[in-house]
């Protein structure tokens, strides 16, 4: 009986609530500048940006859209018509030249406003000049618009008022007839997350992120809230990744196909959290299908960080058709110990996959490295609570998705390589995925071995799954049922191509 009611939630919020524009089926990915660059953008970034991003091999992983974030504007403002235009000495050939040159490399063109008075880097916003706007966005070619909150003129403090501020936009970029994607960057405010899918492909859901694991900041306003309270007022910036993750937990299950809770761009690469740290960071982003924006500088970034953002069958939970976040099914904090800023708990997330794996991560955001363990019962706990899901009677091997990792030495060679042959001979040698060439969803169903990383052991039925996970860190897995010869268990999921029920398992 639970099962039944877990399909039909599924499935009226698909069809009810998504804003169905065809667009963000799986969470988007690609590139901002913002988190490296802020305000110091150029023609020459995007272009050279986007010429990194193809010899990399990363639009062959998904990451697509190319982000032009706040500052691009003439600061004179708008002109006598109340049109924009970009600066020209950032932008000489303008904006189509822009638009152009990343559609002729099969890339997407993402540009930034504000529901606003002005942009949080005081530009002219676009409240109010919705329909202007969303016509120079068409004319310029773009595909994606990034939409802030900053100077909103007071035009918040209910859901009903926030969510009319931007559905003006959302409404005039649809009436261009161009199919833009939207993201909305309120911030988390007025219950986004209750709304957000309507409007919009994907909402940001907490204050801006910083380069921080576990740091609190006094910046990030909701830092003396309980993890998770969802009345924010200030969301702020400097916010932890771990802030991030305990403000998302209680509706992290509201992402779906066509519409993405939004935890803001990565900081993989930017240098201010160790390895282990960046890898959770990614990890968990992926498995909680927040969209996937690289914020680092892709022309001078180190081979660790590249291999962690081109790990295949991490970026494979992102984009698992399924399309249904991990959730929390435990959060520790009694025992745990402190890390320097005073920070100690553990987290398990769990969450379906579309062909019948689990995905399980155990963070450790402590300060001492340490043993965990999960019950297969609390794993599946959605599908039956006290042990009763039919999932608990089964073998379930344990695979562990960070164990195939590039070799750095492999990202070395690539990132020292001159030209785009030798990086894609190097790809080549090393038979790295090509989502270009194999979608996700079609290598999962081919069992390729790279999205699937490398089986370490088997959790037999009823038991624990336990292994050591370092000081903030996580570790990472898929779990595949061990079939039993003649059993006839079977897991039904949605198919989101047709709405129709499917076995899984």
């Amino acid at each position: 009986m639970a099962r039944t009611s877990i399909l039909v939630v599924t499935t009226l919020l698909g069809s009810a609530t998504a804003i169905n524009n065809g667009l963000a089926i799986t969470p988007p990915m690609g590139w901002n500048n913002w988190n490296a660059f802020g305000c110091d953008v150029s023609e020459d970034l995007l272009l050279t940006t986007s010429s990194q991003i193809l010899s990399l091999g990363l639009r062959d992983l998904g990451y697509n859209y190319v982000v032009l974030d706040d500052c691009w504007q003439d600061p004179i403002g708008r002109d006598k018509k109340g049109k924009l235009h970009p600066s020209l000495d950032k932008f000489p050939n303008g904006l189509n030249a822009i638009s152009d040159h990343l559609h002729s490399q099969d890339l997407k063109f993402g540009m930034y406003s504000s529901a606003g008075e002005m942009t949080c880097a005081r530009f002219e916003g676009s409240l109010d000049h919705e329909v202007d706007d969303a016509n120079s966005f068409a004319g310029w070619g773009v595909d994606m618009l990034k939409y802030d909150s900053c100077y909103h003129m007071g035009r918040v403090g209910t859901p009903s008022v926030s969510f009319n501020r931007f559905k003006t936009m959302s409404d005039a970029l649809k009436a261009t007839g161009k199919n833009i994607l939207l993201n909305l960057c309120n911030w988390g405010e007025d219950l986004v997350h209750t709304w957000g899918m309507s409007i919009s492909n994907s909402w940001r859901i907490t204050g801006d992120i910083y380069d921080s694991f576990t740091r609190p900041d006094d910046l990030c306003g909701c830092n003396t809230l309980a993890a998770g309270d969802v009345n924010c007022v200030a969301p702020g910036t400097h916010c932890s990744v771990l802030f991030i993750l305990n403000k998302v937990a209680p509706f992290a299950d509201r992402s779906i196909p066509g519409g993405w809770s939004d935890l803001d761009m990565l900081e993989v690469g930017q240098g201010g959290m160790t390895d282990e740290e960046y890898k959770a960071h990614f990890a968990l982003w992926a498995a909680l299908k927040s969209p996937l924006f690289l914020g680092n500088d892709l022309r001078n970034m180190p081979a660790s960080a590249l291999t962690i953002i081109n790990n295949p069958a991490i970026i494979a939970l992102s984009q698992d058709p399924h399309g249904r976040s991990v959730t929390r099914v435990r959060r520790d904090t009694g025992g745990v110990a402190k890390d320097e800023w005073g920070i100690g708990e553990t987290h398990v997330w769990a969450g379906h996959l579309h062909n019948g794996d689990e995905v399980v991560i155990l963070l450790n955001a402590g300060g001492e490295d340490i043993e965990m363990s999960v019950s297969l019962a609390e794993i599946f706990i959605p599908y039956g609570p006290g042990g009763s899901a039919p999932h608990v009677k089964y073998d379930w091997a344990v695979h562990d998705l960070w164990a195939h990792r590039m070799p750095e030495a492999t990202a070395d060679e690539l990132l020292a390589a001159s030209t785009h042959v030798q990086r894609e001979s190097i790809l080549s040698k090393v038979k790295w995925y090509n989502a270009t060439e194999i979608p996700y969803a079609k290598g999962i169903a081919q069992e390729d071995a790279r999205l699937f990383g490398e089986k370490i052991g088997v959790v037999k039925a009823g038991s624990m799954l336990k292994t050591d996970v370092r000081s903030h860190a996580a570790r990472v897995f898929r779990l595949r049922r061990v079939k039993n010869e003649g059993d006839t268990f079977e897991a039904k999921s949605i198919s989101r191509e047709d709405s129709s029920e499917r076995d899984e398992l």
